[in-house]
């Protein structure tokens, strides 16, 4: 199928898609017009990779997986995967709690530097 066939099948973009072939992670063959051709395994593939983008991963993440990670659309973890999974997890929770220190310590000097009838207002 050409790219504008499986970027409708799922509903990635097709510059999308030709960003995963270039890191590696689909693959297709080359008609004799140029065009590039993909096979049927290419939809799971990219629905699969579209799947962890969302979930935080990077294109340089999924590269590193196993590939039972990529073989087919699931929500299901394979056992290779599953440290990559809470490794991820671990920096999002990181993360979070940078983000609420950030916000607490902005709170508090937005609060101390409040005009006093502001504060009245907002109580």
């Amino acid at each position: 199928m050409n790219i504008g066939e499986l970027a409708r099948r799922t509903g990635c973009s097709a510059r999308s898609i030709r960003h995963y072939e270039k890191v590696g992670l689909l693959f297709s063959s080359r008609r004799a017009n140029g065009y590039r051709d993909f096979d049927a395994e290419s939809v799971p593939r990219v629905m699969q990779v579209a799947h962890f983008i969302r979930l935080g991963f990077s294109l340089e993440d999924i590269n590193t997986f196993p590939r039972c990670m990529l073989r087919e659309v699931t929500r299901a973890i394979c056992p290779q995967a599953l440290a990559l999974h809470r490794k991820r997890l671990a920096e999002f929770d990181q993360q979070l709690l940078e983000l609420s220190g950030r916000r607490e310590r902005l709170a508090r000097a937005l609060d101390a530097n409040a005009h006093p009838l502001d504060r009245v207002r907002s109580a």
